[in-house]
């Protein structure tokens, strides 16, 4: 009688373990839409913001430093950005991450 207990009980545990699969990956289809998808899209948008660079453009560095390109050095992945009159700095081309041209720089 126990034997058919416990054979009941071991049966019906086998489907709970199929609604824990069927939770997890429902749990990691939202994980990807809301949180990984739209990072891997942010991304793509960069690197190719990063890849039509062209001097005069107004951009901000990772350290929030705003600055013009002045020059690019496809070679290095190096990038002259001018900070005020008579400052340039070097910066890599991976640490620019923003095109400024919609909201032009305020000079005093």
């Amino acid at each position: 009688m126990t034997q058919i207990i416990l054979a009941a009980q071991a049966a019906g545990g086998g489907g709970g373990g199929m609604s824990f699969i069927i939770m997890m990956v429902a749990i990691f289809a939202i994980m990807y839409f809301f949180m990984i998808r739209p990072q891997q899209k942010r991304q793509k948008e960069i690197q190719k913001f990063q890849n039509s660079l062209a001097e005069g453009t107004e951009v901000v560095t990772g350290g929030g430093i705003y600055g013009v390109v002045k020059k690019i050095d496809l070679t290095t992945g190096i990038i002259e950005v001018k900070i005020a009159d008579g400052v340039v700095i070097k910066v890599d081309k991976s640490y620019v991450f923003k095109d400024m041209s919609s909201t032009p720089i305020q000079q005093k």
